[in-house]
């Protein structure tokens, strides 16, 4: 159909802008794995006239090459169109952000969702259902933010999962609340009537497998159930549905199916 500014608005258009619903920001390799761009180059072309069109902004931050990287938000225009909500980003219109530990963050969260959806998922007869964030806590009785819950759906069965990004500036303290928080979540009940789904799992990403190994150690003391770990080079080497997750005990890696 035809958009704004003479844009014909296409299917991957909207598929990028709805996702940008839960992504917030992504940056151009992004764009491309959510929209279904297999060109650089048109990717590269189609980013900029729907930024020129208003309902794409876009952002800068610094390479660790010395260059600049861009990144795409929603615009208010470009939420209307889809029909989602919009990301309230405090910046300017062009900006170039040297240090945003906050944008850093939600492209990690970027790289495992896009991980799910690969075709291994497809062989397995997975599908990612639905993926939720949280800009305010779970409820008043359980004060989880979490970085997205998602549902796995197969054939015969729906794997509902909390994500939990960890970058190496959370410390123990407050890994001791997060799963004291799930648990009770767990337990008390609200997460079936929140959900309406019977049980979780919590998917913990982190960059080493020292930090892992820390994370582990601190929830182990409280439990055993409920959490599985990895790392983005596990993942990333071998494949989200590899045998790379460890549970809070034991040293043997396993699948999540």
């Amino acid at each position: 159909m035809t958009g704004t500014e003479g844009l014909v608005f296409q299917t991957r258009d909207r598929r990028l802008l709805e996702a940008l619903e839960t992504m917030r920001v992504v940056d151009r390799d992004q764009a491309m794995a959510v929209a279904g761009f297999h060109s650089i180059t048109r990717a590269n072309t189609r980013l900029l006239r729907l930024k020129n069109a208003g309902l794409l902004r876009r952002l800068f931050v610094g390479s660790r090459a010395g260059n600049r990287k861009a990144l795409y938000v929603l615009s208010g225009k470009g939420a209307a169109i889809a029909g989602v909500r919009l990301w309230h980003l405090n910046r300017r219109h062009v900006d170039r952000l040297v240090v945003d530990p906050l944008i850093e963050h939600q492209l990690a969260v970027n790289a495992v969702r896009i991980l799910i959806n690969t075709p291994t998922a497809t062989a397995l007869a997975v599908q990612l259902k639905i993926w939720t964030v949280f800009p305010e806590p779970i409820s008043a009785s359980v004060p989880l933010a979490p970085d997205g819950y998602f549902e796995l759906e197969s054939t015969t069965d729906c794997h509902p999962m909390f994500l939990e990004v960890d970058r190496g500036t959370e410390g123990q303290r407050i890994w001791k609340k997060k799963t004291e928080s799930y648990l009770r979540l767990a337990l008390s009940g609200e997460f079936a009537k929140r959900f309406k789904q019977e049980r979780f799992r919590v998917l913990v990403v982190a960059n080493s497998e020292r930090r892992i190994d820390s994370i582990r150690a601190a929830i182990a003391k409280h439990t055993d159930k409920i959490f599985w770990f990895s790392t983005f080079e596990f993942i990333n080497r071998d494949g989200f549905w590899s045998p790379v997750w460890f549970r809070p005990k034991g040293d043997q890696r396993q699948s999540l199916l």
